[in-house]
């Protein structure tokens, strides 16, 4: 099993690099189309990473905790639709999401739950291939999702969690620092593309892009903030309940 780490993602972007390049025209488009009602939300490498990631593992399930938009949702059903086959199911509190993800995406391969997750772990799918976290950013949602959702997914699966790394470190008492002390305590390590927490790695993926052919940005954001790792084989510590909020 590979590590997610900056030489994977290099082979990566060198052997999705047709497909990619299709997705991030497409990508382009629909943000031109939804202008208004679309907010991209990943920035352009973290977007590709997920989409190059999605392609290499090729899971039967997705899950996506977090869709607003659906600028993430769109990236992820990309990768399905590319593959052939695997089914996404993304949960949300609101679902400005079901009006900007295209039909042609979604038909057969996407379902939406509405709701508190913490109200809906029953709708949780049982064979998870792929998370993806990026909802209520606070410690005390990430300290739940840590006991209550991480356990539900097997040892090795590709987990990504967005807006750790605005800058070089996570803040106090946010998911990225709660996610990242677990972590350490379980001896995982993660890869991230941002641009300041690991100028390096990021500085020579967009060097790659651009040898590659796929300098043009898709949208303006650079921040790129996500970490990417494997679910570790312990189970998370519980967390002492009551100590959640409300994910959006």
């Amino acid at each position: 099993m590979d590590d997610i780490d900056l030489s994977l993602i290099g082979d990566l972007y060198r052997r999705y690099r047709e497909p990619l390049a299709r997705v991030r025209n497409s990508q382009r488009d629909l943000l031109r189309r939804t202008r208004g009602r679309m907010t991209a939300q990943l920035d352009d490498l973290e977007a590709e990473i997920t989409y190059m990631l999605l392609r290499e593992t090729r899971p039967e399930t997705v899950m996506e905790l977090g869709t607003f938009h659906g600028w993430s949702t769109t990236w992820i059903l990309s990768a399905l639709r590319d593959n052939g086959t695997g089914r996404l199911h993304s949960f949300d509190i609101v679902d400005d999401v079901v009006t900007n993800v295209p039909s042609d995406l979604s038909l057969g391969r996407w379902e939406f739950h509405k709701g508190d997750i913490r109200q809906n772990l029953a709708q949780v799918p049982t064979d998870i291939g792929y998370l993806f976290v990026d909802a209520a950013h606070n410690g005390r949602f990430a300290k739940w999702y840590l006991a209550e959702l991480f356990p539900r997914v097997a040892p090795g699966t590709p987990v990504s969690v967005h807006d750790v790394f605005h800058g070089r470190r996570a803040l106090p008492l946010t998911e990225g620092a709660v996610v990242l002390s677990w972590l350490r305590r379980t001896g995982t390590d993660f890869f991230t593309p941002s641009r300041k927490r690991a100028p390096a790695p990021h500085i020579a993926l967009l060097e790659l892009r651009e040898k590659l052919g796929l300098g043009e940005p898709v949208h303006t954001g650079e921040d790129n903030p996500m970490i990417f790792f494997r679910m570790p084989g312990k189970r998370a510590e519980k967390t002492s309940p009551g100590t959640t909020t409300t994910g959006n």
